[in-house]
């Protein structure tokens, strides 16, 4: 696998692993030398000293050897003999990873080790401590920032205007609008605020009229019939005309004028039926439809998120902007919260452990599949390699440690021999 290559890293431990093997055979082959001096010392007569000497030089020996079998057949067969429970690692590499994983899924994973570890953390605590400072809250905000322009701009806008004119437009058609607009109209009129409106439209209308006094004139006598004299529908035109206008001069200047007075009645008739009168609130859902069935209302929907999307992208780049002003604000104000409040470092805690319980426990299996499956996956000859160059050094430390134990114990043990004999 990739990330598992036998790497120049590796071949440098590996050379140190070399050394040492060298200086352990060494030691082997000195206490081997030893031993062949003090057997023949002992031979010719050196006295007892040469007994005790070879004593200890042939138990150092075999533990030496003991040592070396048991270092090689980790990695390889001894002497590239197939003897049986040899070159472990290769041969049981799998089932090495599935133990592995075993033991990570019930030592670690497990529900009381999780939450232990967890508790003794303190995690709400420490990240309220860390949220708090002026710089950390910056540096998320920042973050947040770069984070939402990034997935703003990844979204492409065709799809998120579909989903949005989607979601509108079935929203809008499933509620009813009527007796909600009722209820808006009926306090608007009980508190007076259309008067305001009243108002700017006679305004507006006084002003047109005295701009298109013709205009009026002219389509009063456009509607004459055709025998009448034409100063007749010119009399008539102007008469309407300054009755029309003294009428919305009267309304424009006059707060209580019966046609006002009318005009509230109608409203508050309107805003009544709105709420109550079936064939009113029919007439208003059938006017949603056709509006919402529009081509224009429905690119204006759409459109929508381009502008959202544009004002949101331009407040998260601007760091002086209301929305990370206030983002910052929130997390200084939730971190110095989290670092004071008991309570909500508990609970938050809680909803700490409680996910991370549900991930381990849910997930435990693959999880440790993960570790088994990746070992699986490993060249058995490149894993013994990788290993041996990672924690070979400090095996060949155990043969040089046989080699001496095994020394101390070989002349232990002639020693007792002796003594007991004696």
């Amino acid at each position: 696998m990739p990330g598992f290559a036998y790497t120049a890293a590796d071949e440098e431990k590996r050379r140190g692993v070399r050394r040492m093997k060298a200086t352990a055979t060494g030691l082997l082959l000195f206490v081997a030398v030893v031993y062949a001096l003090a057997t023949w010392a002992e031979k010719s007569g050196a006295g007892p000293w040469a007994g005790y000497v070879a004593a200890a030089a042939e138990a150092g020996m075999v533990g030496a050897l003991a040592d070396w079998f048991a270092v090689t057949a980790l990695f390889r067969h001894p002497l590239g003999i197939p003897i049986p429970h040899t070159a472990i690692i290769p041969n049981k590499k799998d089932q090495l990873g599935a133990s592995l994983g075993s033991f990570v899924g019930e030592n670690f994973l497990s529900e009381g080790v999780v939450r232990t570890r967890l508790r003794s953390l303190g995690i709400s605590r420490r990240l309220g401590s860390w949220l708090a400072d002026p710089a950390h809250a910056d540096r998320v905000t920042a973050e947040l920032s770069t984070a939402l322009r990034g997935a703003l701009t990844v979204l492409r806008d065709s799809d998120v205007q579909a989903v949005v004119g989607e979601a509108i437009t079935r929203r809008a058609e499933a509620a009813e609008i009527a007796p909600g607009v009722g209820k808006t109209l009926q306090k608007v009129v009980a508190d007076g605020a259309h008067h305001r409106a009243v108002d700017l439209i006679c305004a507006r209308a006084h002003d047109w009229l005295v701009l298109h006094a013709d205009s009026v004139m002219g389509a009063v006598e456009g509607g004459a019939p055709g025998w009448t004299p034409r100063f007749v529908d010119r009399r008539v035109g102007e008469r309407v005309y300054r009755e029309l206008l003294r009428f919305v001069t009267e309304m424009r200047d006059m707060p209580g004028h019966p046609a006002r007075g009318a005009i509230d009645r109608f409203l508050a008739d309107f805003a009544s039926d709105l709420q109550s009168d079936t064939e009113t609130r029919d007439r208003v859902e059938r006017l949603k439809s056709e509006l919402l069935s529009r081509s224009e209302v429905q690119d204006v929907i759409a459109s929508a998120w381009s502008s959202v999307r544009g004002m949101i992208i331009s407040a998260a780049e601007d760091d002086r902007s209301e929305l990370r002003l206030r983002a910052r604000a929130s997390l200084l104000s939730l971190g110095a919260k989290l670092a004071s409040d008991e309570r909500l470092q508990t609970k938050v805690d809680g909803w700490v452990e409680d996910a991370a319980v549900y991930v381990v426990t849910t997930y435990r299996g693959e999880i440790t599949s993960l570790i088994s499956d990746t070992i699986a996956g490993w060249d058995a000859e490149q894993t013994s390699r990788k290993i041996e160059a990672n924690i070979g050094r400090d095996l060949q430390f155990i043969r040089i440690n046989g080699t001496v134990v095994g020394a101390l114990a070989g002349l232990l043990i002639h020693t007792v021999a002796h003594a007991l004999g004696g």
